[in-house]
């Protein structure tokens, strides 16, 4: 059965987030590129997306989350410096990652015990994660180690089969990643440097 391409209108992503909460994959758009949402409680679900992207287990994925409230359950603790970084860049292109809750599965943490962690600012990835209820993963819609895709059309041809929707949200900016900052231990570490610089960050830990 070929993989169904659902508007992005309220309907659409309704029928989007059922499909995840009964243990299914779909792809959506972000403000970057399209990713792929799985229940992050679910580890069938997300041991699935392992299989869709062709990608080893040991390397960690992403979680959406639609509010600062969602982060219990999921972390060990919220420092004031995670405090002052959400309070001024989400929803937006910051990944911040925490110490998990032992509760997140090892899949998701690639046995780091640590998470990563991001409030999308883009209408259409905060509507479905509002709709699921629950944490969602967020990593990239493309086979290990290809480019990432914006278009579900580009999504079709090369994950349709694995997929159970695509969410169609159009054409998404591409452009950078979302920056990814470790604040899991006591001096903050930059993982990544994409949308968010170095030192637009710098001066909320001196």
């Amino acid at each position: 059965m070929a993989c169904p391409i659902l508007k992005s209108d309220p309907k659409g992503i309704q029928e989007a987030a059922r499909i995840i909460l009964q243990g299914g994959v779909i792809a959506f758009p972000t403000e970057t590129f399209y990713g792929l949402a799985a229940d992050a409680w679910n580890e069938a679900a997300v041991k699935k997306i392992f299989q869709i992207k062709g990608r080893e287990e040991g390397k960690p994925i992403l979680l959406l989350v639609a509010d600062r409230s969602w982060l219990s359950g999921l972390v060990l603790e919220v420092n004031p410096l995670a405090e002052r970084l959400m309070e001024n860049f989400w929803p937006g292109p910051l990944t911040l990652v925490f110490r998990a809750s032992p509760d997140v599965s090892p899949l998701l943490t690639a046995g780091t015990e640590k998470i990563g962690i991001r409030h999308s600012p883009h209408p259409v990835t905060q509507a479905l994660v509002q709709a699921v209820g629950k944490p969602v993963t967020g990593t990239s819609a493309n086979l290990s180690g290809q480019p990432s895709m914006s278009t579900a059309r580009e999504v079709f041809h090369s994950l349709g089969k694995g997929l159970d929707a695509i969410l169609d949200g159009g054409k998404t900016p591409g452009g950078l990643g979302s920056t990814v900052l470790d604040i899991s231990e006591d001096s903050p570490r930059m993982v990544r440097e994409g949308v968010l610089s170095s030192s637009e960050l710098a001066g909320f830990w001196g």
